[in-house]
């Protein structure tokens, strides 16, 4: 009877937890809101001569409330990942899924450097940051709200790879690549399918709005030069850095323990708190997979070959961004502001260039 009252007792203790954090989780949620707001209202990015929010574009299907819709389904998302994450630890408290959806929302705090490095320019009627803010005035125009929900993408597609990579192992022998390399399985079938998944959701938020790649390298880009152009082998490339690490380090062997967790008790972290360094191991890897994606999209701006340029720039409530002159090159009307971190981050010591002729066959003449 006392080893049952005993059981009971820590299972409740268990239990209210995971619910406490969960309740964290929304609390913070709430906090970071209050701050949230839509326009602009800094004068470095503002444009002064336009009032409202006039679009030059077309959105998908024409309709022009793409933006509150994203705001929504953002938060209805974030209240059922919450709910499934207390719902999971509770069931299978130290749950390496459950840990991982926190690491893959918790490298969000990098978001305004990735979004700086592959020219990533967001509607400024998305929830977001103030614009004046220190750290996040380095994101192109705004920091948004929506990128909260960060683990439904970089974790999302580790969990049809596992799926497909089960159902494979079933029907193959024990000496197959499969079951041989497990994790080199893992990582191709992530590899695809984030890029697939990528494309489709990338091409899609794109083209209702929420926000333009406002330069990219001409080759290997889809629709170069329209205000809805796509760096598809770069972008949905690039990604999968992160979704990658995510996925294969929550891969659980015969034994039923994740990779990082073995991991972590290999390395001996905080070997009484297993669950705690499980997480950091996570967290760790995944910050570096996203400083590798930052690299990667940085060189490509410091060399200076993402030279097409989203025309008509479809936000004129903001200043055109243009960090490089391409814009101007290309005859779009400006104001134009550099941005921050445009001197020898940008691949040029003096910043923005001074003198901007437009091309003769400039592309962005007349689409305004």
């Amino acid at each position: 009877m006392d080893s049952d009252s005993s059981a009971i007792q820590v299972t409740r203790y268990k239990n209210s937890i995971a619910w406490f954090w969960g309740l964290v989780g929304l609390a913070s949620l709430v906090w970071c809101a209050s701050f949230f707001r839509t326009g602009l209202t800094s004068e470095r990015v503002a444009n002064p001569v336009v009032s409202g929010a006039p679009r030059p574009v077309d959105f998908l299907f024409g309709y022009p409330h793409w933006a509150d819709w994203a705001n929504y389904f953002t938060v209805i998302a974030m209240l059922v990942v919450i709910v499934l994450c207390v719902m999971s630890w509770r069931k299978n408290p130290g749950n390496p899924s459950v840990l991982m959806a926190i690491a893959s929302t918790a490298i969000v705090w990098q978001d305004p450097i990735m979004n700086w490095a592959p020219y990533a320019v967001y509607n400024p009627e998305l929830w977001h940051l103030p614009e004046w803010w220190p750290y996040v005035s380095i994101s192109p125009t705004v920091e948004p709200f929506i990128v909260i929900g960060y683990c439904m993408f970089y974790f999302g597609p580790y969990f049809p790879a596992i799926w497909i990579l089960r159902r494979i192992q079933a029907k193959k022998p024990m000496d197959a690549f499969v079951w041989r390399h497990p994790l080199w399985s893992l990582a191709g079938l992530i590899l695809v399918i984030g890029f697939v998944m990528d494309m489709l959701l990338e091409v899609t938020l794109v083209r209702t709005g929420l926000y333009i790649y406002s330069q990219v390298i001409p080759w290997g880009s889809l629709f170069p030069g329209t205000t809805f152009q796509f760096p598809l082998i770069w972008e949905s490339t690039f990604v999968t850095f992160v979704m990658i690490p995510a996925g294969v380090l929550c891969y659980r062997d015969d034994t039923g323990r994740a990779v990082a967790e073995k991991l972590a008790q290999k390395l001996r972290l905080l070997s009484s708190r297993p669950r705690l360094a499980t997480f950091l191991l996570m967290f760790g890897i995944l910050n570096i997979a996203y400083f590798m994606y930052g690299g990667a999209f940085g060189i490509i701006r410091a060399s200076g070959i993402a030279t097409a340029v989203a025309c008509p720039y479809p936000f004129p409530e903001a200043k055109v961004y243009d960090p490089q002159g391409f814009y101007e090159r290309e005859g779009e009307p400006g104001p134009y502001f550099e941005g921050l971190w445009n001197t020898w981050m940008t691949g040029q010591p003096e910043g923005r260039p001074a003198n901007n002729p437009i091309n003769p066959n400039a592309a962005c003449v007349g689409e305004s």
